[in-house]
């Protein structure tokens, strides 16, 4: 397997944002969004415009593609203009296609998200959930998250949990 692919029996390559993957991300987000919750003004910013949403302000959104087909994604968006003096990144959309759930392929995009912070020297990766997401909250705790006794961020009516994991300081 090359670099950016994973995986037991089955090859699931990471990649960076490309707009030919605009489509899916955002129908991969809706369609979890809608199962479990309702979609918020600030999803459809999100999802409806990918590019102004994490590429524009220095993020990036990294695509887990399986026989070339997107099967999940994740954005990870700078808190502030000046990232290096703020340290902190924001984990968010994360999603998997149902049928592609359980397969290990949340933890892999997490893993990148972890490395793509590390490699900015990043200090902190934030994230807003909902704890009845209970699949996400496994996959997040075993990567070393940890549950902030607030949730700071208001834009989800939805976000009833903050995480964060500390990086260190590069």
């Amino acid at each position: 397997m090359g670099a950016g692919t994973y995986g037991r029996a089955m090859s699931v390559e990471i990649v960076g944002f490309d707009p030919r993957y605009s489509d899916a991300f955002a129908r991969l987000n809706y369609q979890w969004i809608e199962h479990y919750f309702a979609v918020e003004p600030e999803d459809r910013r999100a999802l409806d415009h990918p590019f102004e949403y994490a590429i524009a302000p220095g993020g990036e959104i990294f695509f887990a593609l399986l026989r070339g087909q997107v099967v999940g994604c994740v954005a990870m968006l700078p808190k502030s203009a000046d990232r290096a003096a703020d340290g902190d990144v924001e984990l968010a959309k994360m999603a998997v296609h149902p049928e592609n759930q359980g397969q290990g392929i949340g933890r892999v995009l997490l893993e990148r998200c972890i490395r793509y912070a590390r490699e900015q020297r990043l200090k902190r990766i934030v994230l807003t959930t909902n704890d009845m997401l209970k699949p996400a909250l496994k996959i997040y705790h075993n990567a070393g998250f940890v549950d902030l006794p607030a949730n700071p961020d208001t834009r989800y009516a939805r976000g009833n949990l903050a995480m964060q994991l500390i990086l260190g300081s590069g």
